[in-house]
């Protein structure tokens, strides 16, 4: 009886049902939307820090950056002098340590034993400046006589002869050609801890070519070569790329799987410690906790314990992520999130309204009803089923209106950039991450195309909502039908 005289109610009522379905259906879809794009731009930032991280790094630990003005240095570049006739190129290149500061390796060991740090890994960020070009000598042409010195085309003060014989140039001698051609070629130089793969700034990368290191190269003369870098060196597996002198194999090709890569080169991180002369010292610990709930007790606690260090975590990057994505996430998570809370509020508001009048409407139905021996109970619970119907109605309305919007959003896949702030530390950026051109306080941008990933917890979610509306408007038709008396119904017999 009771779905009998529901399955007959609804569809006498079709128009008043929909409306109720289609206000319930646009606030859920609304928060199926915002919920999808929401999740879209938490996998956006989890992106870009892990082209800043790598792969399963909670948090890095760096030096306490050092007043300014202290603690760095110049490289210096010197060339021997050339004797007349003798010519060649000349090289020379220097190892710096990336921001000049560093911290001793048994601080890894020292962080790795804190309480909540599941693995901690040690890596030394190195840029590399290489000086080579030749000199030219000049040549002295003596007024009115045709003749050339061999003088060196330099200063010729101070009474020493320019010319052949320590012959002294007159004022109107002149001086031609010389001077220095010189190239600078600039690059960046990771040394990681092979034993650890797992962990570090290699895991923002895949391997496309070739291999990654093995456990047993912890002093081997490998290298793993960025894609970009190896591209525009012309570098392939099997090549050999020098570094102050030392040959190292290029032994695999890695791609960074989004934004740049940490460095042009990574190299066994002992190699790296003798080419700057590091021995023992790091630039980066990286940390992964035994849970992300207790991120935030382990960087107190390596705060406490490991003095004169500088803990940064996911989340301290993530404030430093600004650009079109900062703001879109800021959007989707306050304004976009209050006004699929509002207008689902508003939505339930209507439909209870709605049904409420509804009720009012059928006075002479339940009243009649009433009469011939209907309980308030069953009336009510009359009511009730017809206002969860519609919002089940409105439910999968939602539902599929959420879905046909997610769609959109990730098939147009709008590009969001990513603005990352450079120079977070003594690694020269946030976990040792390389400075983008222009000095270490420079930017670089990614960008990153938005998805809307639709999960079962957000259909969850919106069959739930899809209830409780039914629920919120059967309440409010379910107190006024419970108020009915049979007398109004007759009052109101023609």
């Amino acid at each position: 009886m009771f779905f009998t005289y529901l399955r007959r109610e609804l569809r006498r009522r079709r128009k008043a049902a929909l409306v109720v379905a289609s206000g319930l259906a646009l606030g859920i879809a609304l928060v199926i939307v915002v919920t999808s794009v929401s999740a879209g731009m938490g996998k956006a930032q989890d992106k870009v820090l892990e082209s800043l991280y790598g792969l399963g790094t909670d948090m890095t630990v760096t030096k306490a950056a050092a007043p300014s003005g202290t603690g760095t240095e110049r490289p210096r570049f010197r060339f021997d002098a050339q004797d007349e006739g003798s010519g060649g190129e000349q090289s020379s290149d220097r190892v710096m340590v990336q921001g000049f500061q560093t911290l001793a390796s048994s601080t890894v060991g020292r962080v790795a034993a804190q309480d909540g740090v599941a693995d901690a890994v040690g890596g030394l960020s190195l840029q590399v400046v290489k000086v080579s070009g030749e000199f030219t000598r000049g040549r002295v042409q003596q007024d009115g006589s045709g003749g050339q010195g061999g003088g060196q085309g330099s200063s010729q003060s101070g009474g020493q002869g320019g010319g052949p014989g320590g012959v002294q140039p007159s004022p109107q001698d002149r001086i031609e050609g010389g001077g220095a051609d010189f190239d600078v070629n600039s690059y960046s130089v990771y040394g990681t801890d092979v034993t650890e793969p797992a962990l570090g700034p290699l895991t923002s990368s895949r391997i496309t070519g070739g291999r990654t290191f093995e456990a047993s190269e912890t002093d081997a003369a490998v290298a793993v070569a960025d894609a970009s870098y190896a591209k525009a060196k012309k570098l392939e597996t099997g090549s050999t790329v020098t570094i102050r002198n030392t040959k190292f194999r290029v032994v695999g090709i890695a791609t960074a799987d989004s934004g740049d890569a940490a460095a042009d080169l990574y190299i066994p991180l002992k190699r790296a410690q003798t080419l700057a002369d590091a021995e023992d010292k790091v630039t980066t610990v990286y940390v992964k906790a035994t849970d992300s709930q207790r991120i935030d007790g382990v960087k107190a606690a390596i705060g406490k314990n490991v003095p004169g260090t500088t803990v940064t975590t996911s989340a301290d990057l993530a404030d430093t992520v600004s650009g079109s994505l900062s703001t879109a996430s800021s959007l989707a998570t306050s304004v976009g999130r209050w006004l699929s809370i509002v207008v689902l509020v508003a939505a339930f508001l209507v439909a209870g309204l709605l049904t409420s009048s509804a009720v009012s409407r059928r006075v002479r139905e339940f009243g009649t009803l009433k009469a011939l021996g209907w309980k308030s109970g069953r009336v009510t619970r009359q009511v009730v089923g017809e206002a969860v119907v519609n919002g089940l109605v409105g439910g999968a309305l939602g539902i599929a209106l959420g879905l046909a919007g997610a769609y959109a959003v990730t098939a147009v896949s709008p590009t969001l950039q990513a603005q990352l702030g450079g120079g977070g530390g003594a690694g020269g950026g946030f976990g040792g991450m390389r400075a983008a051109p222009g000095g270490p306080g420079a930017q670089k941008t990614l960008d990153i195309a938005l998805t809307a990933p639709v999960s079962l917890t957000t259909i969850a979610l919106a069959v739930a909502l899809a209830v409780t509306g039914g629920l919120i408007a059967g309440a409010f038709g379910g107190w006024r039908a419970s108020r009915l008396r049979p007398a109004d119904a007759l009052r109101r017999v023609e």
